[in-house]
């Protein structure tokens, strides 16, 4: 983008961010350690369903810059859902507190700074948590996501997605873990391994790695987030009685062993709402923006599957208007199929202590635009605490100057709240009615539990009447003369169709590419029945 080429070279830089709409607002533009809190940085609204990338070392600010994103995302009525990894945001829900620091950085960057609580709903990952719990059944969260979580490679994730295809074609659904732990334990069984043979390529060592892996999800308490009553993606698209958009916080608990649960969580959304949401196009503004914190969780060890699916989620979930930003400590720990769709970047201190951080810091500079104003990798190893070099995409879709931009401060508190702070206000939420109490109906477990059972004991036949003499017979009753039996028709043209071996085989391969099309879809999720 050309720059004016009067005043300063902030100013400069911030008429590069100008916007005719609604924008975020992010801070001021620093240069040469001087912030110039009349040169503000923001991200349009209209934009923010182009994706982001908020980066830095640990203590650099990163989550401090999620807050004040989701502030202002509540405050123009967008709904945001964000992990909570270290329970740091759940001060949204109460005002900031004035200090010294608050007060200069708000000089600093221009803000009218004003102490000020945001609605927030806390959700936990299953039923450990402080939050309200919110579940997936194994079937909608589908194959490739659970061979994430369990840790599975390419071969396994092959056969867990045979083993659902073959629980879809058997009418078995699959609400739990003890659900599919049934189905692999049918399919290794005596009864079960002909079928299980019958799937192709599945051998019984691949299944049994399978099922020891869901038992150690079990044992790590993982198993609690799968089941029902199944989270409903619109209980995220809500706003308050004043039209702010309502902050979902989702919290761990004790699924710490399985952090990876939240990313692939989060996904699971995103796929749900993919399949359910209209396509909107370009929008004023969002209709829910995701924080994916961690991110790199999600990527690691990744199957090329999974990170093909990742990418075609985020470059098609934008027309439904949702924006996506992605948070993590590196920004090569983002594939760069991923990276490239990122419209906005916050990048906050890098670290380059050793060669391979070196090399990391050199890519990152290469995915900014060109600056005659900074010197990228060493403003890169500077940047202050609260501070981040950032480039966004302007309202004509083109990317905005690179700025060394002084974040502004949390208008809510940076602090936690507390455990029973947290589980009061989820008592209290109007979700705990719904989702506080889990459902376990008839499904997979309990439909093979009832076929391998033995057959019940044959009843004894009671003792065969005596046959009367024929002294002892009444007079025979005098009925009318039986009908002829009627000969069968001819087939006609449609019946001998119908029953060739041509039309049979067309309708069971039609028969197959439909049910796979009703029960999966993208990310091998399932499309569950909606309660509403």
């Amino acid at each position: 983008m050309t720059m004016e080429s009067t005043g300063s070279p902030a100013q400069q830089i911030a008429a590069g961010y100008s916007a005719d709409g609604a924008a975020l607002e992010l801070g001021a533009v620093v240069v040469d350690g001087v912030c110039d809190p009349g040169a503000s940085i923001r991200i349009p609204l209209a934009t923010v369903n182009r994706h982001g990338l908020v980066a830095g070392a640990t203590g650099t600010g990163k989550t401090k810059s999620l807050q004040v994103l989701a502030e202002q995302l509540s405050a123009a009525g967008v709904p945001v859902l964000m992990a909570d990894v270290k329970g740091d945001l759940s001060g949204l829900s109460r005002p900031g507190v004035a200090d010294g620091k608050v007060t200069q950085r708000a000089a600093d960057t221009g803000d009218a700074w004003t102490p000020t609580s945001f609605p927030v709903e806390f959700l936990s990952l299953g039923t450990s948590g402080q939050g309200v719990p919110v579940r997936a059944t194994v079937t909608s969260f589908g194959p490739i996501l659970l061979a994430k979580v369990l840790g599975l490679n390419q071969t396994q994730e092959s056969t867990l997605g045979l083993i659902f295809h073959w629980a879809d074609q058997q009418g078995l659904p699959l609400l739990d873990i003890k659900d599919l732990r049934s189905v692999i334990q049918y399919l290794t069984s005596d009864e079960g391994k002909p079928q299980l043979k019958a799937l192709g390529a599945v051998s019984p060592t691949t299944a049994g790695v399978i099922l020891r892996a869901l038992v150690n999800l079990e044992a790590e308490g993982a198993d609690t987030f799968f089941g029902e009553p199944e989270l409903e993606p619109s209980d995220l698209l809500r706003v308050d009685a004043s039209g702010r958009g309502v902050i979902s916080l989702l919290e761990l608990g004790a699924q710490a062993a399985r952090p990876v649960m939240f990313s692939t969580f989060l996904m699971w959304v995103l796929a749900d709402l993919f399949t359910t949401l209209p396509e909107v196009g370009d929008v004023d503004k969002p209709k829910l923006v995701f924080f994916f914190d961690e991110a790199h969780l999600l990527f690691t060890d990744a199957s090329k599957a999974f990170l093909a699916q990742v990418e075609q989620t985020v470059k098609l979930i934008r027309s439904k208007g949702v924006g996506v930003f992605f948070c993590t400590q590196q920004p090569t720990d983002i594939p760069k199929d991923v990276l490239s769709q990122l419209g906005a970047r916050i990048q906050h201190a890098l670290r380059a202590f050793t060669p391979d951080d070196q090399k990391a810091l050199t890519r990152t500079v290469r995915t900014y635009p060109k600056t005659d104003i900074y010197d990228l990798e060493s403003a890169l190893t500077s940047l202050g605490i609260g501070e981040a070099i950032v480039t966004v995409l302007s309202e004509r879709g083109v990317p905005t100057p690179v700025a060394w931009t002084r974040m502004r401060a949390p208008r809510s508190l940076m602090d936690t709240i507390g455990a029973d702070a947290i589980a009061a206000a989820a008592s209290a939420s109007p979700l705990q009615a719904e989702y506080g109490q889990t459902i376990d109906r008839e499904s997979a477990y309990e439909r093979l539990a009832a076929r391998m059972a033995p057959p019940p004991p044959v009843a004894e036949q009671p003792p065969a009447q005596q046959v009367p003499s024929p002294i002892d017979l009444p007079p025979p009753l005098d009925l009318p003369p039986m009908p002829t039996p009627a000969q069968p028709r001819e087939p006609g043209f449609l019946d001998t169709v119908m029953d060739s071996p041509a039309f049979k085989s067309a309708m069971r391969s039609a028969g197959t590419v439909i049910g796979r099309e009703i029960t999966r879809s993208i990310f091998g999720t399932g499309r569950r029945r909606r309660r509403r």
